[in-house]
């Protein structure tokens, strides 16, 4: 069991692309220089491709792929190039755009870093108009800038509550069933306080601790705070203002208050050995909490702070080289890897939501009627980056190429409010870096 769980947390970790996105800090200058549209080329012969080497399922199921797609025509030849995953993204990072492959992965949030360093380039033209309409609205949403898109992926993250029934109902605590009844965060806080109630230690809930808020699980798990109290990370470019409204600022001192119902979870079991009653985290813990728990396992959303519920979204994503001399070839490329069969192998291979409609509607776990429905149906309301109503529910991170700042300064605060910090401080700390650097980097505007 242990083992098994150990497995799908590094799943998850895959998912949520949980890398070194500072290296990518250092790079913020002096790029968006050019046009970036990779040339079409003959539509024949080889292309390279890179993708990182995440858990040994993930990597099997796309070699799988490249061999079937070599094997289905002899007009192009795909040669795969694995990289480490704690390496990749600073590959990218120190790798020439001219020594790029013509297909790359990505993880989601870098994107705009690398479309203003010029090493991507749209994929429109490239990949076919049925592959794009096939694509989802949140996956759209993260790889789209100034109306391109520069990736596309095979995966979207679920984000949520999972919670044990017989603990609930022990305390007397009623539970939402659907994104239509979310708990308010005060209703949350006192269906903790019940919990604790019934509790030996008074410890009833996970937020995932063990992966270190200050990372870029504290940004993906817990800005959906935020953006839920009508606050937002960025705004118009713009932190001041956003980031530690009156509105961020109390939803986080609500969040800090819970601190004492968390357990450390220093092992990542705490739930599934039925220490908590709710465990705060993604689709990734599904299998082993499915196991655990059997028929007493519920997901639900995370709490309403006033503007809805809301959650994070985005995950890996291809693209293609913007000195490619080939982007038809890497176009047939795509469409092959994003064709339904291949989605349903990586999803199936890492637990995570798939990002096309098609295999969305076939998926076991994540269509009509699935046990994680719920995800499925807060990625079918999108927001995007920007316009954050309490009509939409799944955010994008934002699109920018500063993101590495945003989100480096944002966990480090989390961090710090959950260690104790008053929130208005740290935020307003935070937010007056993220404008500073922005400044210093003329608001990383991509031409």
């Amino acid at each position: 069991m242990i083992n098994g769980h150990r497995k799908h947390r590094r799943t998850g970790l895959t998912a949520l692309a949980l890398l070194p996105l500072a290296a990518l800090a250092a790079c913020g200058g002096g790029g968006g220089g050019k046009d970036t549209s990779a040339e079409q080329g003959s539509g024949k012969g080889t292309i390279s491709v890179w993708a990182h080497q995440g858990q040994a399922s993930e990597a099997t199921a796309l070699q799988n792929a490249v061999k079937s797609f070599n094997s289905s025509q002899s007009a192009i030849k795909a040669e795969l190039k694995l990289i480490p995953e704690k390496d990749y993204t600073k590959t990218i990072t120190t790798t020439d755009a001219s020594e790029l492959p013509d297909v790359l992965e990505f993880d989601g949030p870098t994107m705009a870093n690398f479309v203003y360093n010029s090493k991507l380039a749209p994929v429109d033209g490239h990949v076919s108009a049925k592959t794009l309409d096939n694509a989802t609205d949140a996956i759209k949403a993260q790889g789209e800038i100034d109306g391109k898109h520069y990736g596309l992926g095979m995966f979207d993250a679920g984000l949520g509550m999972y919670a044990n029934k017989k603990l609930l109902d022990a305390a007397g605590v009623k539970y939402p069933t659907s994104l239509d009844d979310a708990w308010t965060a005060e209703e949350f806080g006192k269906a903790l306080a019940a919990l604790k109630g019934k509790d030996s230690d008074g410890k009833v809930l996970d937020i995932s601790e063990q992966y270190g808020l200050a990372s870029e699980w504290g940004t993906f798990g817990f800005s959906p705070i935020v953006w839920s109290a009508g606050g937002g990370l960025l705004k118009d470019g713009k932190a001041e203002g956003t980031l530690d409204s009156p509105k961020a600022v109390s939803a986080l001192k609500t969040f800090q208050s819970w601190k004492p119902y968390v357990d450390a979870n220093t092992d990542g079991n705490a739930f599934a050995k039925g220490k908590v009653a709710l465990s705060w985290v993604g689709h990734w813990n599904y299998p082993a909490y499915s196991e655990a728990l059997g028929d007493d396992l519920a997901v639900l959303p995370l709490p309403d702070f006033g503007n809805g519920p809301k959650t994070g979204q985005g995950s890996w994503a291809w693209g293609i080289g913007a000195d490619s001399k080939n982007g038809k070839a890497a176009g047939t490329f795509l469409d092959y890897l994003l064709n339904d069969e291949n989605v349903g192998a990586m999803t199936k291979a890492n637990g995570a939501v798939p990002a096309t409609k098609s295999a969305l509607a076939k998926s076991e776990l994540y269509k009509k009627g699935g046990p994680l429905q719920l995800f499925a149906d807060q990625l079918a309301k999108p927001c995007g980056d920007s316009d954050i109503s309490a009509s939409c529910v799944a955010v994008t991170r934002p699109v920018t190429a500063g993101y590495p700042t945003v989100t480096a300064k944002f966990n480090t605060a989390l961090n710090s409010i959950y260690g104790g910090a008053d929130p208005k401080e740290a935020l307003q700390k935070a937010a007056r870096a993220i404008d500073r650097d922005f400044t210093d980097n003329a608001g990383y505007e991509i031409p």
